[in-house]
């Protein structure tokens, strides 16, 4: 094994070391820190310096978007007027290796003048920062992956990991839910994913289908001019009965094909999705059932069409 190779699984084998210490010192404090968020009115403003205001500023992120409205306050431009953006009724989380970090005096001071609840997250308890503090969450000290022990590396990753840990006990404690990420999340891939198979499909004159009465003549019309790849044979009353895809008519092919009745041909009691289906949910029934289009119904009732390329 090169040394290249031994640096980088010890550098891995410190940081877990770290993360395991610090989950043996996880105690009373983690319990009374998340009560003291949960019953947060405002906001949780999260604040740190340099590698730990990068973290802040992560776990802030984590927290709005999960359901704990949050924001990051940098140290620096909270020393020139952002002060102003803690109010009472906020909780703040400062984070600072040390908890010496001269930078967060005046955000401490801010907070007792307000009355602003601070949670702290540091390895030194006999610090500043630790004794201004409503709660303290410790991180192990002098476990850094860095042979120097200067640059931070297993105190930011331990703080990152209890901020995921105070972010998840959290979404817990609200009951959120992938509903709830939706809302919060309407862009991008992760959105799209969260979205129901109603938001997607195909509706009313879009949907292919025909009468039980009708020929195949007159399916196949219509199940090319709609172009899903199949049709879908519903009751006099309009309930949906079967279905007739491309794999039904090439099965099916005979010199009569044309003038048979749809009920000939059509498969009784087509797979189906509710309307309230999520769009991933759809994709791995497709996988699994190797299905290519689902009728959306209510009540029996075809209301949409949906198929794997609307979803892709």
């Amino acid at each position: 094994m090169n040394k290249d190779l031994i640096t980088g699984k010890s550098v891995i084998d410190t940081e877990i070391k770290s993360l395991v210490l610090m989950k043996k010192k996880m105690s009373g404090s983690f319990d009374r820190a998340i009560k003291l968020l949960y019953q947060t009115k405002g906001k949780i403003v999260v604040s740190g310096i340099g590698k730990s205001g990068h973290i802040a500023s992560k776990i802030s992120s984590t927290l709005s978007s999960i359901g704990s409205p949050s924001f990051y306050l940098h140290p620096s431009e909270a020393n020139h007027g952002d002060l102003g953006m803690i109010t009472k009724g906020d909780t703040v989380i400062l984070i600072s290796n040390s908890g010496e970090t001269q930078e967060l005096s005046n955000i401490i001071l801010h907070c007792k003048k307000l009355k602003v609840p601070i949670v702290s997250i540091t390895s030194e308890l006999d610090s500043t920062l630790a004794r201004k503090s409503e709660v303290v969450l410790s991180i192990p000290s002098g476990v850094e992956a860095c042979p120097l022990e200067l640059a931070p590396t297993s105190s930011t990753t331990c703080t990152l990991v209890l901020g995921d840990a105070i972010a998840v006990t959290l979404l817990k404690r609200r009951n959120f839910t992938s509903k709830d990420f939706l809302e919060l999340h309407p862009g991008g891939k992760l959105g799209k994913m969260l979205q129901k198979v109603c938001d997607v499909m195909k509706r009313k004159e879009e949907i292919p289908l025909v009468n039980q009465d009708q020929k195949m003549s007159e399916a196949i019309l219509v199940m090319t001019s709609k172009g899903q790849g199949c049709v879908g044979v519903t009751s006099k009353k309009g309930i949906l009965k079967g279905i007739i895809t491309d794999g039904d008519l090439r099965r099916n092919m005979s010199k009569d094909l044309l003038s048979k009745r749809v009920t000939d041909i059509m498969t009784v009691k087509p797979k189906t999705l509710k309307p309230e289906t999520s769009v991933t949910e759809a994709i791995n029934l497709m996988n699994s059932q190797s299905i290519t289009n689902y009728f959306i119904t209510k009540n029996k009732y075809p209301v949409g069409i949906i198929h794997l390329h609307d979803i892709l």
